[in-house]
């Protein structure tokens, strides 16, 4: 069974219609939004500072979502997948989005919508994604714009995919 548990009174808020893996772990000042799916060996530690996640969010295998105490939360839009092993530390994330697996997201940075970040990509604090844009490499830089087909067959293709994934999952 998955471990969901409060930090200082705060317990995480997980709607029935999401799937958590049994060796996910939640904690403490998280929030989720409708259809979500939460992956083997992940890790979304709401202990120091809220941690607001929209609808449709896939957290992929051994990604590990946090925040930084008293100063950075994380907030994630509606329809974004954090790929395997991502790590999202104290930032906003926007609608529509795909951050690549492996990829680091710092504190402070803003991933605008309709934007990718690409796997393994580190995105240095306070940096701005801007919409409608992929960033890659060490640091994250802005390499093209992301084309309307990208849109539909990556960012909301794995989105919605996730969505029926978690469907043949749940118990």
């Amino acid at each position: 069974m998955a471990v969901i548990k409060p930090v200082k009174g705060k317990h995480p808020q997980i709607p029935a219609d999401c799937f958590v893996a049994e060796n996910a772990t939640i904690v403490g000042d998280v929030s989720f939004g409708k259809e979500c799916s939460v992956w083997y060996n992940a890790v979304i530690r709401g202990d120091v500072h809220f941690i607001k996640i929209g609808n449709k969010v896939n957290v992929q295998d051994g990604a590990v979502l946090h925040a930084t105490y008293q100063k950075s939360p994380t907030t994630i839009g509606n329809n974004v997948s954090i790929g395997h092993n991502a790590i999202v530390h104290g930032c906003t994330i926007h609608d529509n989005v795909l951050i690549g697996m492996g990829s680091i997201i710092m504190d402070d940075c803003i991933i605008e919508s309709n934007s990718i970040v690409a796997a393994g990509a580190v995105v240095p604090k306070n940096t701005t994604v801007e919409s409608g844009s992929i960033y890659a490499g060490i640091p994250a830089k802005k390499v093209k714009d992301i084309s309307q087909e990208l849109i539909s067959g990556e960012i909301n293709r794995i989105a919605n995919n996730y969505v029926e994934y978690s469907s043949w999952v749940k118990e």
